[in-house]
């Protein structure tokens, strides 16, 4: 992937940042300016500039908070949509229509969110949990790809048998 300097370096600054503002230590000391700011509100007279001072400092840090959070909730999102469609992709049975979902307009998901709500109302009126995607389902899918496995081994050990053989007769 190419990316610039000042990207590369934005991603760094920006983790680190996330990371530290999030820590205990962070909030201790965001606590203990809070209180030295209380603190010092009678020897200033709790005047306007103690007031606006921590105002302002307030009002730059969440600003600055603001984008460093979204980059931080866009980057696990984006990991976190990438997995799902990993699992969605390898599962045989799971529809590909449902990779990259983020990217349908707001109608077509409501569509969809319906479409899976019907099919949670049909899982709930069986007389048992085990008879909607059920574990006996799940075990059958196990069985499938077990027996898949075994038949992709064999097709490895048919492919490199007659290669073997040639090198031992040589």
């Amino acid at each position: 992937m190419n990316t610039n300097k000042f990207t590369a370096f934005f991603e760094r600054f920006a983790s680190r940042a996330t990371r530290a503002t999030g820590s205990s230590t962070a909030f201790l000391l965001a606590l203990l300016t809070i209180l030295v700011w209380v603190i010092t509100g009678p020897v200033f007279g709790y005047s306007d500039t103690w007031q606006l001072v921590i105002n302002t400092g307030t009002t730059i840090i969440t600003f600055l908070m603001v984008f460093l959070i979204q980059k931080s909730q866009n980057k696990d999102s984006l990991a976190m949509q990438i997995k799902l469609n990993e699992l969605i992709a390898v599962n045989r049975k799971a529809s590909n229509r449902l990779l990259n979902l983020e990217d349908l307009n707001e109608a077509d998901l409501i569509a969809l969110h319906q479409f899976f709500g019907r099919l949670a109302e049909k899982a709930k009126q069986e007389d048992s949990l085990s008879e909607s995607h059920s574990i006996e389902e799940a075990e059958e899918i196990h069985f499938e790809k077990q027996e898949e496995k075994k038949q992709r081994k064999q097709k490895k050990t048919s492919k490199t048998s007659p290669q073997s053989t040639q090198a031992s007769t040589l």
